[in-house]
């Protein structure tokens, strides 16, 4: 029989269907009227008569005609929704797709899997898994860990020995001894307790993240999880079953609390969640749509689930990925601005840089080369400019080396491939001891993700500072904001001032959240690392910079239209190209916020630096065949040995 979970108003019923040839007029009605008998006003409806309604599938969104059979139009089980004529929804109201899910309309589920050890996962496997790119599966060798583990937790309770977490209460109440008869309520209570977050819920992307970060914390066997929970996490994350949880609660220690808790109580079968095929709804219902059993906790298990720093983490890898790419592509940016500006390459020499011996530094002024060598790359502009009376540049052009974040970015990274191992109560197997500790506590992960804010954010500090040289005509030599009919069209008047206004934003978000702290728990958790607002402003940072090199993107390329027909050197000129793909030129004043969207777009699919690098290496390969790009892992404060490159662009003649 035929069975479909359907919303009304904020409730969620489960309506069996005895016929397919029943039509979905009838199964609304009939969602209506189960609603109705629950309620003791009946709902405010006089009878199920009056109730006029359309209805439509919960994942995308799609009207159903009341008039087709079920059997027509639905899988068995789908999640529908009846909208009732007249209502208004609440702005409190869940939606069925969470914001950004549009893209999940194209979700398909994976083929390939990532085998988890708790040692080997990087932050770009925790980024591709939150993309839904991969299923999970344990290895062999975590396997038997967690396995062996969960005997010392078995001895434990069988023994009734008094340990904390496991045979007594959490926090104050740790001298509070629980009798063998309570302990799986124990773990309930606290899971439901714990999930006292409050905010919008994490995107599908970060759930997901947040979810595989914490089975590979699992999956080292310290937490005296059984297997058996352990695969069913798992078998909950393969399906992309992923509970609601809430952006704001956690202060970073005793772990992120309120969002693993959140994430725990879907997987009991509490609160709400989400898959591609259901949208919101009950987690117990989307788990059964997926063939799915809701979780009961054995002793130990529910704190297993909720104590660690996989929120502070999870958000911080993305952080990394993100920061790190943005970083790559705004080097070619500002080398667009700089051509522009008709500005020199004579400040990235090799022998510059080599004598501060930088790694980071030095890259960015090697991809400042390969982009605008006039030998390696012809430049029609650069030659109208040659023999100019203009010595040296501005500092924002100048100094984009000595600025790029390169090495802050990847300085945090070391951070977070060591930070992802964390938790507590930990389950020592080969000692058959447990040890309570404080791994945790998330400060350093805090002081890493305040650090990256700080050095990410002078991308956009910088940037906007040549998007002013770009507007202000007494600066680039250009028309004023990039705009011929100066004063019937305003140009890129307002979008230099949203980049300054982003820019001026960051500097708050900058603050560090970690030189703040908190007592809790009534003063056993006594100092606290506010880690989960650093990850949450971190990412609001890199974000704005996107926006913010977006714009001078597009003002770059504006630019270029004003010194046709010169060209720029070919690298440029396919960055160019791109950016015409999506975004026409400004002949006069139009609707701009979609041409910023679209620019953003272009850099967070890294489209940008897809277009450049062929060009790059290429010139790497051919002039420093034994440099390679820096990487999180190989960089150095020390002596950086660098090859000699002979290229020198010939810009400026007379500089000195």
């Amino acid at each position: 029989m035929p069975r479909y979970t359907v919303h009304v108003r904020g409730e969620w019923l489960a309506v069996p269907c005895l016929s397919s040839t029943n039509t979905i007029e009838w199964l609304g009605k009939e969602a209506v009227r189960r609603y109705m008998k629950n309620k003791p006003d009946n709902g405010g409806f006089a009878s199920l008569e009056e109730v006029k309604f359309y209805m439509r599938r919960c994942k995308g969104l799609g009207l159903l005609d009341l008039d087709d059979t079920v059997g027509d139009a639905l899988e068995d089980n789908e999640f529908v929704e009846v909208v009732i004529e007249g209502d208004i929804m609440s702005p409190d109201f869940i939606p069925s797709q969470p914001e950004g899910v549009h893209l999940y309309s194209k979700y398909r589920e994976p083929e390939q899997y990532i085998s988890l050890d708790g040692n080997s996962l990087t932050t770009e496997d925790l980024v591709n898994l939150g993309k839904g790119l991969y299923k999970i599966k344990l290895t062999p060798e975590a396997e038997a860990k967690v396995k062996q583990s969960r005997e010392v937790i078995e001895r434990i309770v069988k023994e009734q020995t008094v340990v904390y977490g496991i045979t007594t209460g959490f926090g104050k109440f740790a001298r509070t001894v629980i009798p063998n008869s309570n302990l799986r309520e124990l773990q309930v209570n606290l899971v439901r307790s714990h999930s006292a977050g409050v905010g919008k819920p994490l995107t599908p992307e970060r759930s997901r993240m947040l979810l595989a970060l914490r089975i590979n914390v699992l999956a080292k066997g310290y937490s005296g999880i059984s297997l058996e929970t352990l695969e069913q996490v798992i078998e909950a994350f393969n399906a992309s079953c992923l509970p609601y949880i809430p952006e704001k609660g956690t202060v970073g220690a005793s772990g992120d609390l309120a969002p693993l808790s959140h994430l725990a109580l879907g997987l009991i079968g509490e609160g709400k969640m989400w898959s591609p095929k259901s949208g919101w709804a009950d987690a117990k219902y989307v788990l059964e749509a997926h063939g799915l059993k809701p979780i009961t906790l054995k002793p130990k298990e529910g704190l297993a689930l909720i104590n660690g720093t996989q929120m502070i983490t999870s958000l911080g890898c993305e952080a990394v990925e993100r920061a790190g790419a943005i970083a790559r592509q705004a080097d070619i940016i500002a080398a667009l601005t700089l051509e522009v500006l008709k500005g020199t390459t004579r400040a990235f020499d090799t022998d510059i840089h080599a004598v501060r011996p930088h790694r980071g530094q030095a890259e960015v002024a090697f991809r400042f080369r390969s982009l605008l060598d006039s030998d390696h790359h012809p430049s029609e502009i650069a030659e109208s400019h040659r023999f100019c009376d203009r010595v040296q540049d501005a500092y924002t052009m100048r100094c984009c080396p000595q600025v790029k974040t390169d090495f802050y970015i990847h300085f945090v990274g070391i951070f977070f491939c060591i930070s992802v191992k964390n938790m507590n109560l930990m389950v020592f197997a080969e000692r058959e001891e447990t040890i309570s500790g404080g791994n945790f506590h998330g400060e350093y992960p805090a002081k890493a993700l305040d650090y990256l804010a700080i050095g990410v954010h002078e991308l956009a500090a910088i940037s906007e500072r040549r998007i002013e040289r770009l507007c202000n005509p007494s600066l680039s030599e250009l028309p004023a904001f990039l705009v011929t009919e100066g004063g019937l069209n305003s140009g890129f008047m307002i979008a230099h001032c949203t980049a300054a206004a982003l820019v001026s934003e960051n500097k708050a978000l900058c603050h560090p959240s970690s030189v703040d702290s908190l007592s809790t728990s009534a003063a056993t958790e006594d100092h606290v690392s506010m880690g989960g607002w650093a990850a949450r402003k971190a990412l609001r940072v890199i974000e704005h910079v996107e926006q913010v090199l977006a714009i001078e993107l597009l003002a770059a390329c504006q630019g270029i239209e004003f010194l046709r027909p010169l060209r720029t050197t070919t690298p440029l000129e396919k960055v160019y190209d791109l950016v015409r793909s999506v975004v026409r030129p400004w002949i006069k004043d139009r609707f701009m916020a979609p041409d910023i969207e679209a620019a953003h777009r272009l850099l967070v699919e890294q489209k940008v630096w897809d277009v450049a690098k062929p060009y790059i290496e290429k010139y790497r390969r051919e002039h420093i065949p034994e440099s390679r790009p820096i990487s999180p892992t190989a960089f150095s404060l020390g002596s950086l040995r660098m090859s000699a490159d002979d290229s020198h662009d010939h810009r400026h003649q007379n500089e000195l």
